[in-house]
């Protein structure tokens, strides 16, 4: 990946955190929702968001909100960050930050069953 595109991912991953931490008004998308990377598509057609969510009741309701609020947020994006072209959103759940606490989880109790 260029050093571009590299600034370019980080400029909406940036942005598009701001967004929906503070615009994003739908009674869906309560809790914490993090925008954990942004992969830009070379001629700027897509952009794919990995997102993941702490404290959501209901997931999925919350992906859908985020997936049409995407033009909301992809014409907000082109006014900040000013590019000749504004590439669509595509929102990805990001099971990563999950997995990683499951096992953390894991760990400890396994440390927690040694100690006795």
């Amino acid at each position: 990946m260029t050093n571009r595109m590299e600034r370019v991912n980080s400029s909406i991953k940036r942005e598009l955190s701001n967004i929906i931490s503070r615009e994003l008004t739908n009674t869906n998308i309560t809790g914490l929702i993090t925008v954990n990377k942004v992969d830009t598509a070379p001629d700027f057609s897509n952009s794919k968001v990995y997102v993941s969510m702490i404290a959501v009741k209901n997931k999925k309701e919350a992906m859908l909100a985020l997936k049409k609020a995407a033009g909301f947020m992809r014409t907000r994006l082109a006014h900040i960050l000013q590019f000749r072209k504004m590439p669509s959103l595509i929102f990805i759940y990001d099971e990563s930050v999950e997995y990683g606490s499951k096992i953390d989880e894991l760990l400890r109790g396994l440390n927690n069953k040694s100690e006795y």
